[in-house]
């Protein structure tokens, strides 16, 4: 992690926010296991306590209260991890997903600033008007309509002053508490903090660079110009920064209104349809996916074209992760659990640690619970769910990518029944997947991928020997190391560590006593009460240092 320069009484300060809402709602437990509690702040402590949980609030719903109060970094981290399914648990993730980033917008004036300093123009040179207020705000910037001095109708994304420092300095105690849980809370491995945090930070910079989503805007456009139904708004590249993104304004409604659609005579199934062949043609054929489909992002223009919007979340999927999915979706169809497990290995996801023989029989009942059924009778999400959750269970690490398209998929579907609960994603689904299944088995395909395995092959033929006599070398020299990491042997070392150092301080104390004594013996001046007074002092000291450390082994629980 590159290192910044922060406020460190800023950092403790945060630090304390921190722990006062994980003991407000109720994650106390949290704090005491990590030996959080005394950085929180002594106003707080003598605080009388306010009850504003209800009796019915349950632990989702107390995380996310906690993480609307902590502010827009903690809810964008919220509404990253309710695509993770597999990393939390489900109605962890399923409560996260209701996280709202709505915020106050920043002034006019800030906006103009802005403007001025990444754009090199004063706002009344480049646009013919300019809407003061936004037409929406979030925690990162906040869009704005307007016109261009050549007459073009735009929207205008401006990013939150200060919003990159707030970040960075989250950043830092994300990482922190990531590493320090990891260290001292041995179940916390299970979700691993520090992954989460380095995945979080990934997507929260290329959403803080707003030339990122022009990008992503442009290569929807060019893999859907040439389908007459799918329109893409253009990016305005001469009035775009990492801080201003000017994009084309689309004049349509919501696909959810279905009032005014029915007024303008659009056909509901027919949208969802186009939408979701647009999706599956993202997937296995372009590679590159749009990750929000819910009806804010999909509007109906006046012509009946469907404009997607708002491409800050989008996935990636390359030649080589389509190919292992489209092996994954064969083995699925076959019932050949032995090929799905060793299509996880191939993705990284499992590793020695992992019970297979578990697995497989888990994964054996699911397959036969879909095996034979038509495809109308399948629901694509239910069974994503399910297959994410059984991974959970066994600690599978699924990428990131294919996790975000298993969060895609669910919204695609969820959409698809919003605007006719009839259409099934599976069955849209069956024909592009039959047309990848059959181009995967091509001759020429399998010929390319022949020639390529084997050029790969012949690359590694050639290093061997080098590689081989480096190895060779390095054990003559006796340079050649064995790497040891026994399960659960840095918190033994971490809990011996902790009882001798109560060992030493209780010695110390005992020291202080028998001292003490002596010097009462002596009788040495001066005097107090008719005692030395040297001797009192070393009683009340050995007393007060004895009574913190009773307090301090009642507080951690470990007598």
């Amino acid at each position: 992690m590159k290192q910044r320069k922060i406020n460190r009484y800023s950092m403790i300060k945060r630090y304390g926010k921190i722990v006062d809402a994980l003991i407000k709602y109720e994650f106390g437990y949290i704090v005491d296991r990590m030996g959080l509690g005394g950085i929180r702040p002594l106003s707080s402590r003598i605080k009388k306590k306010e009850k504003i949980l209800k009796d019915t609030d349950t632990g989702p719903m107390k995380a996310r209260m906690m993480l609307e109060e902590l502010g827009p970094t903690y809810i964008k981290l919220g509404q990253i991890l309710s695509m993770r399914q597999d990393l939390i648990p489900p109605e962890y993730a399923n409560e996260f997903s209701k996280l709202q980033d709505d915020v106050q917008p920043f002034g006019m004036d800030e906006v103009e600033k802005l403007i001025k300093t990444e754009l090199g123009s004063e706002i009344n040179h480049i646009f013919e008007y300019f809407e003061t207020e936004p037409i929406a705000a979030a925690s990162i910037g906040q869009v704005h309509r307007a016109k261009l001095k050549g007459g073009d109708d735009v929207v205008v994304k401006v990013q939150r002053p200060g919003i990159k420092k707030i970040i960075n300095s989250d950043l830092d105690i994300m990482y922190s508490i990531a590493h320090f849980a990891e260290e001292h809370l041995p179940e916390a491995k299970l979700y691993q903090p520090v992954g989460i945090v380095e995945e979080f930070e990934r997507t929260i910079k290329s959403e803080m660079d707003y030339t990122q989503e022009g990008r992503n805007a442009d290569h929807f456009g060019r893999n859907f110009r040439d389908d007459p139904r799918i329109y893409i708004p253009e990016v305005y590249w001469d009035y775009t920064s990492a801080k201003v993104l000017t994009l084309e304004f689309i004049d349509g409604v919501k696909s959810n209104s279905f009032k005014e659609l029915d007024r303008m005579g659009i056909d509901r199934r027919e949208i969802a349809i186009d939408v979701l062949k647009a999706f599956m043609k993202q997937i296995y054929d372009d590679g590159f996916f749009h990750a929000d489909l819910h009806p804010g992002n999909v509007f109906i223009m006046k012509d009946g074209k469907i404009a997607l919007l708002d491409f800050g979340m989008a996935g990636f999927l390359s030649r080589d992760m389509r190919n292992l999915l489209i092996d994954d979706l064969i083995a699925i169809t076959k019932g050949d659990t032995v090929l799905y497990i060793e299509l996880l290995r191939e993705l990284g996801s499992i590793d020695e640690t992992t019970d297979l023989r578990s697995l497989k029989v888990d994964i054996d009942h699911l397959l036969y619970k879909y095996y034979g059924r038509a495809v109308k009778q399948l629901n694509t999400a239910l069974i994503l769910e399910e297959m994410i959750n059984l991974l959970r269970k066994y600690q599978v690490r699924v990428p990131s990518n294919v996790a975000l398209l298993s969060k895609a998929a669910m919204t695609a579907e969820s959409f698809s029944s919003i605007m006719d609960p009839e259409i099934n994603l599976t069955v849209i689904a069956e024909p592009f997947a039959k047309k990848a299944i059959k181009d995967r088995l091509k001759l020429t395909n399998i010929a390319e991928n022949v020639y390529r395995d084997s050029s790969n092959w012949g690359r590694v033929l050639h290093k061997a020997p080098m590689q081989i006599g480096h190895i060779l070398d390095i054990a003559e020299r006796g340079y050649l190391k064995l790497r040891f990491d026994p399960h659960g042997f840095d918190r033994v070392v971490s809990e011996l560590d902790a009882a001798s150092n109560r060992l030493s301080f209780s010695l110390i104390i005992s020291a202080i006593i028998v001292g003490s004594s002596f010097i009462i013996q002596t009788g040495m001046e001066p005097h107090i009460w008719g005692v030395p007074l040297l001797g009192v002092i070393g009683f009340l000291m050995a007393g007060f240092l004895g009574m913190w450390l009773v307090i301090y082994i009642l507080r951690t629980g470990r007598i």
